[in-house]
């Protein structure tokens, strides 16, 4: 143990420094070209196969792989790699260089983790059973064209029995490791409304149809759908995000715009909430004399943790000495690209506390680097014994 240990600490200080390079250099969603070539550079100074480099055609992300010597199972690990259009706050002590665009999520965090477990294993590739796959995602960000159902698309979860994923969390308590088995986050939908109206003078409002009533109508017809059509047990937000129309105070426009995101936690209410929409538009716009277009897009699935990964994680994690770091979390309105990955394999994905207090996707968001060692230690762990304990 104190070997690995000491494998943990070099791997940790590495993964440190580079997440900082990679902090200083940011790329949004695929883009992430030096990013994926700074990766795959630090996998050849390890002596690691990169086995799949860019999906969706680009340059963007990688997959490396080890191979134990002895036969076993093949799991997946997972670290999204892209950045956001944020200007970061010019004070933090490690800033990016990149002007308007900043790693506000902890994405650098992630893949810095993930290439200190590649270190590690790499090291102690003599205890492995089965292989480990290591997915460096492009685009977790990128909403609908997401970098998680071209890693599918491309084949990469072929031969891979199960994915585990971690995210870093800025307002949950320094060294906890969060946990939850089922539904841990929302499902992630998107929405558009044109409504079609008549428009005029505003002197003659009677001789138009203003679509600005018909959307301030469905505003609350739209956000009344989760109190009043589902239960109140069931965490539901209907968003509204833009209701745009008009250019001049005294003309009535010919139409209006509403864009915003429903998010849901169970999967049959999700089906549900297109029908919903529609109805809703259509009986308002027709009471109003509007017609209405509504597009609906499913972007990101809830993000079910399966309960037996997530049982041999903690097991795992105990084992490490770290019960006293579990923390059960409360079911999360926010959504993961990972979500895709468990519609095909067992997946598990957990959180990473670093007590720090700015939200993510703020100017002021900032990597406490102490969350490095906690990381790397666990998915470490994660990976060597994976093979023995689930082997086949």
């Amino acid at each position: 143990m104190a070997d690995r240990q000491d494998s943990v600490t070099r791997a940790s200080e590495a993964a440190v420094a580079l997440r900082r390079e990679l902090h200083r250099h940011p790329e949004l969603s695929w883009r992430e070209v030096e990013t994926t070539k700074k990766i795959a550079a630090r996998m050849a100074e390890l002596g690691v196969s990169v086995i799949k480099k860019g999906f969706k055609g680009t340059q963007c992300g990688l997959v490396a792989e080890i191979k134990g010597a002895k036969p076993g199972p093949t799991l997946m690990i997972r670290a999204d790699i892209d950045a956001l259009p944020v200007a970061e706050d010019p004070s933090h002590d490690v800033a990016s260089e990149c002007a308007g665009v900043m790693h506000a999520c902890g994405h650098d965090a992630h893949a810095a983790i993930l290439a200190g477990v590649v270190q590690v294993v790499q090291e102690h590739r003599g205890e492995l059973c089965g292989a480990v796959r290591f997915l460096f995602q492009p685009a977790e960000e990128a909403g609908p064209g997401s970098g998680a159902p071209a890693v599918i698309a491309d084949g990469a979860l072929e031969g891979v029995d199960a994915i585990i994923g971690e995210h870093v969390q800025s307002q949950m308590p320094a060294g906890k490791i969060g946990w939850k088995k089922g539904p841990m986050m929302a499902s992630a939908d998107i929405w558009d409304i044109v409504i079609h109206g008549k428009g005029g003078h505003g002197a003659s409002p009677h001789r138009a149809v203003n679509p600005m009533l018909c959307a301030a109508a469905l505003v609350p017809a739209l956000t009344a759908i989760a109190p009043q059509e589902v239960s109140a047990l069931e965490p539901v937000v209907v968003g509204i995000g833009a209701i745009k129309a008009g250019e001049a105070r005294n003309v009535i426009p010919d139409t209006c715009t509403m864009c915003g995101t429903v998010r849901c936690s169970d999967m049959e209410t999700r089906e549900a909430m297109p029908e919903r929409f529609r109805r809703i538009v259509d009986g308002i716009a027709a009471a109003w004399n509007c017609t209405a277009d509504l597009k609906y897009e499913k972007v990101y699935p809830v993000t079910v943790n399966d309960p037996d990964v997530t049982d041999w994680i903690l097991d795992v994690a105990r084992a490490e000495g770290l019960e006293d770091r579990l923390v059960e979390r409360e079911f999360a309105m926010g959504s993961e690209d990972f979500s895709y990955y468990g519609e095909k394999i067992p997946a598990a994905y957990f959180n990473l506390g670093m007590g720090t207090d700015a939200p993510h996707h703020s100017a002021e968001f900032r990597v406490d680097d102490a969350v490095v060692p906690l990381g790397v230690k666990l998915l470490s762990a994660l990976a060597l014994d994976y093979g023995k304990s689930r082997g086949k």
